[in-house]
C-alpha cells in the first residue's frame, strides 16, 4: 500500500451489511484507516469494535459513525446500502459527500422463484443515480461482484477476483482501482465511463445464477491483461 493512504480514510456507508463489512475488514487488513456507517451508531461501533478485534493490533483503526459522520470523516466514501434506500440516504448526505469521491457499490437488482434479475433505473444504473443527486461529489463505479461470503471469511487469505472500476474522472478511477488492489488476490481494472455502470451491475444477477448452480462464490477475471 502506498504512502498517500496514511492520511486518507475510507468510509464504509452501510457498512454493518455483509458487503460493507467485508469490504471493511480487507481494507483495514491492509492498513488503511476505515469508518463503517450505519443508521444506529451503537451497532457500528460494536461492528468496527469486532472487526478490530478480529484483525489484530497490525491493522489501521477500525470504527463505527453513523452514516451522516462517516460520510464527512471519509475522504473516499463507500455506497454499500441495499437499494431500496439508495436514493434517499444520497440526497440527505449530499452535502457531507460534496468534494468527495463516491464509490457506488450497488447492484439493483429484484429476486423471485426464477432467481436473480437487474431492475430498471430511470436514470440507467445506480452509480448514475447517485451522480445525479451528487452534483458535487466525484461519483465512480466499482466492487459490485466481490463476494460477500469471501470477503468476511478470516480464512481466505486471498479473494481471486478483478474489481471493474467505472467513471469519467482519470485521477479518481486510478484510485479506486489502486484501493481495490489493496485486498490480496484483487485486481482493479477500469471498465468504462459511468454510462457503462448498468451492466457491470446487472451482471450480478448472472454470477448469482452461477452460484446457485454451481454451490460456489464466482468471481470475474479479465484476460489479455
Amino acid at each position: 500500500m502506498s504512502e498517500q493512504w496514511a492520511d486518507r480514510t475510507v468510509a464504509v456507508l452501510g457498512g454493518t451489511g455483509p458487503q460493507g463489512r467485508g469490504l471493511a475488514r480487507r481494507f483495514a487488513a491492509a492498513g488503511i484507516r476505515v469508518v463503517l456507517g450505519s443508521r444506529d451508531a451503537g451497532r457500528a461501533s460494536d461492528v468496527a469494535a469486532t472487526l478490530a478485534e478480529s484483525i489484530g493490533g497490525g491493522s489501521a483503526a477500525v470504527t463505527g459513525a453513523t452514516n451522516a459522520d462517516a460520510a464527512a470523516a471519509g475522504d473516499i466514501v463507500l455506497v454499500a446500502v441495499p437499494w431500496d434506500g439508495h436514493r434517499e440516504l444520497l440526497v440527505e448526505l449530499a452535502p457531507q459527500l460534496a468534494g468527495k469521491i463516491v464509490v457506488d457499490c450497488v447492484n439493483p437488482l429484484g429476486f423471485d422463484k426464477q432467481g436473480a434479475y437487474a431492475l430498471p433505473v430511470e436514470e440507467g444504473s445506480a452509480a448514475q443515480q447517485a451522480r445525479a443527486v451528487l452534483p458535487d461529489s466525484i461519483v465512480t463505479a466499482a466492487f459490485h461482484h466481490v463476494s460477500a461470503v469471501l470477503l468476511e471469511d478470516p480464512e481466505v487469505t486471498t479473494v481471486d477476483t478483478d474489481v471493474l472500476v467505472l467513471g469519467d474522472d482519470r485521477e479518481a478511477t486510478d484510485l479506486v482501482q489502486e484501493l481495490a488492489s489493496a485486498i490480496p488476490g484483487v485486481r482493479g481494472v477500469y471498465g468504462g465511463r459511468l454510462r457503462n455502470a448498468h451492466q457491470v451491475e446487472a451482471l450480478t444477477a448472472n454470477l448469482i445464477s452461477v452460484n446457485r448452480r454451481y454451490k460456489v462464490h464466482a468471481g470475474l477475471r479479465v484476460t489479455d491483461l
